[in-house]
């Protein structure tokens, strides 16, 4: 890969972050294969999809290295959708789409460059999509860090594709190949197990509705319950109130069941949690005081809208453990907030957050703590 690439590709369309490497040994090991899988899907526009590309790095390389055009882009987190435009204005490129559903991204394409992430819910999803709507040819080519793959994607990937292969490792990575699609078994998984999954929940006498790969699935997170045992205490006065972090939309669709009076806003990052949580407030009858907004941690929420902000932060990046997420929420919320507001908040109490929720935030006391979780309460002050 040309050394001026590699050198000048940011995570970030603002700045660095030094624990986060933009471009890896992973990226750089499907950039080399592809075109030995199918080095003719490379030169024909519009017939490669990329997916859950983390910077932009395997889109704008295909693109630089070996001229591919009219990429299909589908991108899960809003950060990396940025980082992608960002880094897409460095190197003068266009020569791709953000696609708006799974068929658009892969109907007809012939070669598919995956990120794999930790969850194989969402390549279960995607492989079934890549089987059902993609040409015959089609290659799935899927990459990931060697310690944090298991046999159970090569499962996953064989539900769907007659042959799986995987690579031999270089340096940290390994690579799976999938060919030979079994459309019908795809289609005929649509109709009998179709994503998303959808979950009737008993002790919250609600719906649960999940894509592959948002946080807790179709499953009630153990800190979501504390936050909901707790959660009608929280701000009685408030008219307009924030889910930060939405997920899979329990909170967001629990709290406008709770009070009828109370407009809801929904927010994440990701995509598949925006749509996942639509979903659930549809499913419970609540999807016209539920407003989902897909956002970096809130930041696109306008300043002092609201009095109550309820947040079950990450303290992943992937399959990074940080903080960083979570003090960034803390920070937005604090803008958010009407004075007076205020934070509800659950967390790993290992994570010991009050001083950084005092810090950013303000005044922090303790609503209620389990042997594993923390809610804690923070005052928006004038």
């Amino acid at each position: 890969m040309p050394f001026d690439f590699a050198d000048h590709f940011r995570r970030s369309p603002v700045n660095d972050e030094p624990d986060l490497v933009a471009i890896d040994g992973t990226d750089r090991f499907m950039l080399d294969e592809a075109p030995h899988v199918h080095g003719d899907a490379l030169r024909q526009p519009g017939e490669v999809a990329v997916v859950d590309d983390r910077y932009g790095v395997l889109t704008l390389g295909a693109m630089t290295v070996h001229g591919a055009s009219g990429i299909r882009v589908v991108q899960d987190s809003l950060v990396g959708v940025r980082a992608l435009q960002a880094n897409a204005g460095t190197f003068g490129r266009s020569g791709f789409v953000l696609t708006e559903s799974l068929e658009q991204a892969f109907r007809d394409v012939r070669l598919v460059l995956l990120r794999l992430s930790k969850s194989n819910d969402r390549l279960d999803e995607l492989a079934r999509a890549v089987a059902r709507w993609a040409a015959p040819d089609v290659v799935l080519l899927c990459g990931g860090v060697s310690k944090h793959m298991n046999l159970s994607q090569n499962d996953v990937l064989r539900r769907y594709f007659g042959e799986v292969t995987a690579s031999r490792g270089r340096g940290k990575s390994r690579l799976l190949v999938a060919q030979d699609p079994l459309r019908a078994t795809a289609v005929r998984a649509d109709a009998t197990n179709p994503w998303p999954r959808s979950v009737h929940v008993d002790e919250l006498g609600m719906t649960l509705v999940a894509h592959g790969g948002v946080f807790a699935g179709t499953s009630l997170d153990q800190g979501t319950r504390v936050l909901l045992d707790v959660m009608d205490d929280a701000v009685p006065s408030a008219r307009v109130a924030v889910d930060l972090g939405c997920g899979n939309g329990v909170i967001a669709t629990a709290l406008a069941r709770r009070r009828p009076a109370v407009k809801v806003v929904a927010t994440d990052v990701s995509a598949i949690a925006v749509a996942s949580t639509r979903a659930t407030a549809v499913a419970n009858g609540v999807a016209d005081r539920v407003t989902v907004v897909r956002s970096d941690a809130g930041d696109e929420l306008d300043e002092g809208s609201a009095k109550l902000v309820l947040c079950n932060p990450p303290f992943h990046e992937g399959t990074t453990v940080s903080t960083d997420a979570a003090e960034t929420m803390f920070r937005n919320a604090a803008t958010i907030l009407q004075a007076g507001g205020e934070l509800w908040c659950v967390w790993n109490s290992h994570l010991r957050y009050r001083p950084v929720l005092e810090r950013l935030v303000g005044p922090t006391r303790q609503v209620v703590r389990t042997a594993k979780f923390t809610v804690t309460a923070s005052r928006r002050e004038a």
